[in-house]
């Protein structure tokens, strides 16, 4: 019996090569070759058959200007926050992967939702393959769901998957989780890199042939990153990612990419015994609730999508010998680092000294540099002993030279700031508004030592 011809496959990208290498010739991601059976040649290109004619229908090439635009329909889930990271709902024949740790919530989200849907007389289909049908019912059950109308399919085939999806025409089709999937076609085991891409292809090419929108649930690795081939994420239209601390009651819901709204857009959600529940006011769960102001605490507006949140940065600054360290939670250490630097050459504020931890309250993650300008004023209160005036809050870059750079969106930072009761911040002089906001005194500064003059005057 001749032997079976083997490959090493990728599993970051999906590149082949005839034997194990250490770094990978395609995307040189290092000890990602994992050995897999060669599939066996058929006598045409199974490439070439109908079922891999393109997307869109063939037509003639025409300006750009005579094409028709027209909007996307969306239909809302029934989860004003899951609409919202969505872009304001779901798009008919839209293609959307959602990851997050387990646990975390994936399932019982889109258990929600369907419910909704379903109930508002959209047909919905929850297809899984981790788990029974008796499980998914026990979980609907302690929802609070228990006559849900929702249709339930426990199964791994992919043809037998996409001959439902063919007979019932749901409007929406959850697949928990695509790692599970499996085609006749290949002979390599679920969840391999050649059976993900290949299952999530054919999925995806029902869903724009057919219009039904279709919901991928994907596994993520320890580093946090959808497991899979990278080219998963690019055949999608929408990457979801769950995060959030597992002890902690509040989960978010961050859009990495959309081809139908916004990146970046967040939705919160509170983990209740009821499931999950959109959290309004989401700037609430960020701000610790001090009595009085405490050294080291400033609030930061920043940005994330279209919604300004108001965030509590947190910094003690301690003592720490000769080798101190630099700690940050939520916050890009490197940056830290460099504002340390920046702080020292000229505010002349120096740190070499000491430890600086510094950390963003309810666990989320900032990345935008219009936080340098807070994480600043906090070091400097922690250093100082002295704490920041009650309502006093900040955003700002900053640069390598000192100036205080502006923020994207600065007149919306300070009317939501405003609205929650804040009176005092100091902005870059470009994000000073021409009229006056009730109830908030401005104060515009260009660079970082004036920054910190308006700030021990306030004191």
């Amino acid at each position: 019996m001749a032997k079976e011809k083997t490959l090493f496959t990728c599993s970051a990208c999906g590149g082949t090569s005839p034997r194990w290498l250490g770094k990978c010739p395609s995307c040189g991601a290092w000890n990602t070759l994992v050995e897999t059976v060669a599939e066996a040649a058929p006598g045409n290109n199974r490439y070439s058959t109908a079922s891999f004619a393109g997307l869109a229908q063939a037509q003639a090439v025409q300006p750009l200007a005579a094409i028709e635009a027209r909007d996307f329909a969306r239909t809302a889930s029934g989860l004003e926050e899951l609409d919202r990271v969505l872009g304001g709902g779901i798009v008919e024949g839209g293609v959307v992967l959602i990851g997050g740790d387990p646990g975390i919530g994936k399932s019982t989200l889109l258990l929600q939702a369907l419910d909704a849907l379903q109930r508002t007389g959209l047909p919905t289909l929850y297809v899984t393959g981790e788990e029974s049908g008796a499980q998914v019912a026990l979980r609907a059950r302690r929802l609070g769901l228990e006559h849900s109308p929702v249709q339930v399919l426990a199964e791994i085939q992919l043809e037998k998957i996409l001959a439902t999806m063919d007979s019932h025409q749901p409007a929406v089709v959850v697949i928990d989780s695509i790692q599970t999937v499996y085609s006749d076609q290949l002979s390599s085991a679920p969840g391999s890199v050649a059976q993900v891409r290949e299952c999530a292809a054919h999925l995806t090419r029902a869903a724009k042939s057919s219009g039904m929108a279709v919901v991928l649930v994907g596994h993520v690795t320890k580093e946090g990153a959808l497991a899979g081939p990278r080219v998963l994420e690019h055949m999608v239209d929408t990457v979801l990612y769950f995060e959030g601390d597992t002890h902690s009651p509040f989960r978010l819901v961050r859009a990495i990419k959309n081809r139908f709204g916004a990146v970046n857009e967040i939705g919160v959600f509170a983990m209740t015994e009821r499931g999950l529940k959109g959290v309004s006011n989401p700037s609430a769960i960020f701000l610790s609730q001090h009595s009085t102001p405490v050294p080291g605490s400033c609030v930061l507006v920043t940005l994330e999508g279209t919604r300004p949140l108001l965030v509590e940065i947190q910094a003690l600054v301690d003592s720490g010998g000769p080798s101190p360290r630099r700690l940050s939670v939520g916050l890009d250490r490197d940056r830290l680092a460099m504002l340390l630097a920046v702080l020292h050459r000229h505010a002349g504020v120096a740190c070499a000294d000491q430890d600086v931890f510094v950390n963003a309250v309810g666990g989320v993650r900032i990345s935008e540099p219009a936080s340098d300008l807070a994480v600043l004023l906090a070091i400097t209160s922690s250093l100082r002993g002295k704490a920041l005036p009650k309502g006093f809050f900040a955003f700002g870059e900053v640069g390598l030279a000192g100036e205080v750079r502006p923020a994207p969106r600065g007149q919306e930072r300070l009317r939501e700031a405003a609205k929650l009761g804040f009176s005092v911040a100091v902005v870059p002089k470009a994000n000073a508004p021409k009229k006056p906001i009730e109830g908030l005194t401005i104060h515009a500064v260009e660079r970082v030592e004036e920054a910190l003059e308006v700030v021990h005057g306030l004191g």
